[in-house]
């Protein structure tokens, strides 16, 4: 079964190459993308039953992904839910975890991100 993923980016070279991330790694499908908060927080309340990961910009061309890990964890099931950004400092970090994300990943250190997305690719459903 594919991991159904959903991005939340404004920066449209991101998302491509997450895009050519997930075909390259296989078992992931990207279900849906959102590049600002209003956009993100209406998909996952029209969405709730349709993805399994949620992978967050913090910085957004309008509104914070801080609101989307909010938003994301309040909906019901349990689905995981990343941050991947370039801005992770301790404090990031810690209200990021307060906030309910499964992890946190720094976009200068992709491989760290790879090597998860790939272990939530072949875990057991």
């Amino acid at each position: 079964m594919e991991l159904r993923a959903f991005l939340v980016e404004d920066s449209r070279n991101t998302r491509l190459l997450l895009e050519d991330l997930f075909a390259s790694l296989g078992g992931l499908s990207l279900v849906g993308q959102a590049g600002t908060e209003a956009e993100a927080k209406l998909w996952l309340s029209e969405h709730a039953g349709e993805w399994d990961l949620a992978i967050v910009d913090l910085i957004l061309a309008q509104g914070s992904g801080f609101e989307v890990l909010s938003c994301a964890r309040q909906l019901p099931g349990r689905k995981r839910v990343v941050v991947f950004s370039g801005f992770t400092s301790p404090a990031v970090l810690a209200h990021c975890k307060a906030l309910g994300a499964d992890a946190v990943f720094d976009k200068a250190l992709p491989e760290d991100f790879i090597r998860w997305l790939a272990a939530q690719r072949d875990a057991p459903a």
